[in-house]
């Protein structure tokens, strides 16, 4: 079995979109779990980032919510975070991890450089029928 990537306090808050202190705290108080180094360091697997994507997500102002909504008539959205993306001439392969399970999706390899897309970066699966299109969050 291929073990779990672990990450950082500090590249968990830049996922996450939070601040490193935040993620010291939840930590500390056994919000998130953690893996011990033999220094002694946190590291958070990529699991426990997964199931936290959606609750730092939805806070914030509901009317901002409601306007982000309305961009696209879509509702079938998952939020993930992206694992890998791999580039072959025109298209691109784009994984995405969201609570635990991988979504794939094959776009063009100009999508991924025009959004800019990244390995860690939080994104959105729009489901439409037998497609999977990505938009950024």
């Amino acid at each position: 079995m291929a073990q779990e990537k672990l990450f950082t306090p500090r590249e968990v808050a830049r996922v996450l979109g939070i601040s490193y202190p935040t993620v010291k705290q939840w930590i500390y108080k056994k919000k998130l779990r953690t893996v011990k180094t033999v220094g002694g360091h946190h590291r958070v697997p990529e699991s426990e980032i997964d199931k936290l994507l959606y609750k730092v997500r939805d806070k914030g102002d509901v009317t901002r919510k409601r306007v982000d909504f309305r961009r696209i008539s879509g509702r079938n959205q998952l939020v993930g975070r992206i694992t890998d993306i791999k580039i072959s001439g025109l298209l691109a392969q784009v994984t995405l991890s969201v609570a635990g399970q991988k979504i794939t999706s094959i776009i063009t390899a100009d999508a991924v450089r025009e959004m800019r897309l990244k390995p860690g970066q939080t994104i959105a699966a729009l489901i439409k029928s037998t497609e999977v299109m990505l938009l950024q969050v």
